[in-house]
């Protein structure tokens, strides 16, 4: 009896990650357009009742891409590779080095990209389920490792901006190659924009 259990929830995991790769897969041909119960059911070569009974339904799916579908970096990621280690960094440093990796992180997520300029252009029940986890996974890292500094700036404002900044210009760099003179399709050019934001954060910082 145990046996078949194991099994059953076996298949479940299985079906499971087929569901979620199905979504990845169907955003990355045809954008949000082309997610529906049936397209994702086909994609994934299951039942589409099985949509409803392991997520609920689509939204929930859609939820479950979003965390474990490697839309969006990790804390793990985000703090390159050492929580401990980067929770004990100077203040200045911590910001630069997380700046740094969610630059990385955005730039090798061509889907992700994709996902957050759709967010503008077509805003959907869909795209504000991403943009709701994303928001999560960012608001926690914060809490996680910035929130006990005690300084007289608005510190969460800082790091949104640069956060916006640097998500404005990956997304920018899909469709163009300089942005006011900076080379958005070299290394150089980001290595620029990672240094500019270590001069600010490090001035912003000892200025107080």
């Amino acid at each position: 009896m145990a046996k078949i259990q194991q099994l059953k929830i076996r298949d479940k995991q299985i079906t499971s990650r087929r569901l979620i790769s199905a979504v990845g897969s169907l955003l990355a041909k045809k954008g949000f357009k082309g997610i529906g119960v049936n397209a994702v059911a086909r994609e994934a070569g299951v039942d589409k009742v099985l949509i409803y009974r392991y997520f609920g339904g689509l939204e929930g799916l859609i939820a479950a891409f979003g965390k474990e579908g490697d839309f969006w970096p990790s804390a793990l990621e985000l703090a390159g590779g050492d929580l401990k280690k980067f929770s004990q960094m100077p203040l200045d440093e911590r910001l630069s080095v997380f700046a740094s990796n969610f630059i990385d992180a955005l730039r090798k997520r061509p889907l992700t990209q994709a996902i957050m300029a759709w967010e503008i252009i077509e805003p959907n029940g869909l795209t504000e389920e991403l943009e709701r986890i994303r928001e999560q996974g960012i608001i926690e890292f914060f809490q996680m490792f910035f929130v006990e500094d005690q300084i007289q700036i608005d510190l969460q404002a800082i790091i949104m901006l640069i956060g916006a900044g640097t998500s404005y210009l990956v997304l920018r760099s899909k469709n163009i190659d300089l942005f006011g003179g900076l080379d958005l399709g070299s290394e150089q050019g980001w290595k620029r924009i990672e240094k500019a934001i270590e001069t600010i954060t490090h001035g912003v910082l000892n200025s107080k």
